[in-house]
């Protein structure tokens, strides 16, 4: 069952934007529910738990005295304010950027969150290439997007330098970077999920990692083992995996892959580097990997495309045409 968030603001319009907005979120582990007055709020947390209460801050502490709730987040009026109290978000943002925050401040146990049913994961694609400069971030962009319309999606960056928050627009003020330490010190949960999670597009994904050492210096294991945790949560009916050249091993993380596609280019070197990839999976005892692997030899973008709309162009362009081809023809033979 969902636990209940209130938003009450001396700005009615405010809550009820913020609280239709939140409500659409599926990850988001909370019932949102509007308040127009503080009788009515009162009332409410008489006759059920109130987990969490987002409040303006013009709204004076004395009012909310007979209001019972675990948490009480405010919203600052302005940055200055931010300082005088915590926890606090700034109002006058992107509702998804205040819901992330109010995720990153909600102070819950790991044990309070408990999986969804046993044995219900999400399906997990992988998009690997050994081959460099072969189109693989902007193809996960567009080929998320597409699976988005239908599906609840998740992309997870793993490549040391993407270059996302130049082509969304985007300062990530949180990263897989966050995720991955809070993982380490055993405070994952679905809310420090749903702190680091971005939307393009209808697309949930979460920004790589802000320093490479952070991928550099995780094992395969670890990585592999937080991305089957977000898996088993079942959020996301599909989790898909822009994995970089990660430093200490990769073949765990591909090991909880569905599909492996693998783009490569036609010139000898790259033919040669796919070789020696295939090679090194037989050696590695992990044959059984290649019958996962799909080649795909992706459209070219145009060279005078400009950052600023290239997602955009290559969701209806080539690479979107492309990438709906794919999903119709899913579950072919791999190459």
């Amino acid at each position: 069952m969902k636990r209940i968030m209130g938003v009450y603001d001396a700005d009615p319009f405010y809550a009820d934007r913020f609280a239709e907005f939140a409500n659409q979120k599926e990850q988001i582990p909370f019932t949102v529910v509007a308040f127009t007055s503080i009788a009515k709020l009162e009332a409410f947390s008489r006759q059920q738990q109130l987990e969490l209460l987002l409040v303006g801050d013009e709204v004076d502490k004395a009012q909310l005295t007979q209001v019972k709730v675990k948490q009480t987040v405010r919203l600052a009026e302005s940055k200055e304010a931010m300082a005088e109290e915590n926890p606090v978000v700034y109002k006058y943002q992107a509702s998804d950027a205040v819901l992330r925050e109010v995720m990153a401040c909600y102070k819950v146990q790991p044990e309070q969150i408990p999986l969804m049913a046993a044995g219900k994961k999400s399906m997990v694609i992988g998009v690997y290439s050994p081959v460099s400069r072969c189109g693989k971030t902007g193809f996960c962009m567009t080929l998320g997007q597409i699976l988005a319309k239908e599906s609840q999606v998740l992309l997870i960056s793993m490549e040391e330098h993407s270059g996302l928050s130049r082509l969304t627009g985007t300062e990530y003020a949180t990263s897989l970077s966050d995720l991955i330490y809070d993982y380490r010190q055993g405070d994952y949960t679905r809310m420090r999920l749903g702190a680091v999670v971005h939307n393009w597009g209808g697309l949930d994904y979460i920004p790589p990692a802000v320093y490479a050492e952070d991928l550099a210096e995780l094992r395969g294991e670890e990585l592999a083992r937080l991305t089957a945790q977000i898996a088993a949560d079942g959020i996301y009916q599909v989790l898909l995996a822009d994995i970089g050249h990660l430093g200490r091993g990769l073949e765990p993380l591909l090991e909880l892959c569905d599909v492996i596609y693998t783009p490569i280019k036609e010139d000898c070197v790259s033919a040669a580097k796919i070789s020696a990839w295939q090679d090194y999976l037989e050696l590695c005892g992990r044959a059984h990997l290649r019958e996962r692997v799909q080649l795909l030899k992706l459209p070219r973008p145009g060279a005078a495309w400009q950052a600023e709309t290239y997602l955009e162009q290559l969701l209806w362009g080539e690479m979107g045409d492309f990438a709906r081809n794919l999903l119709k023809g899913r579950g072919g033979n791999s190459k």
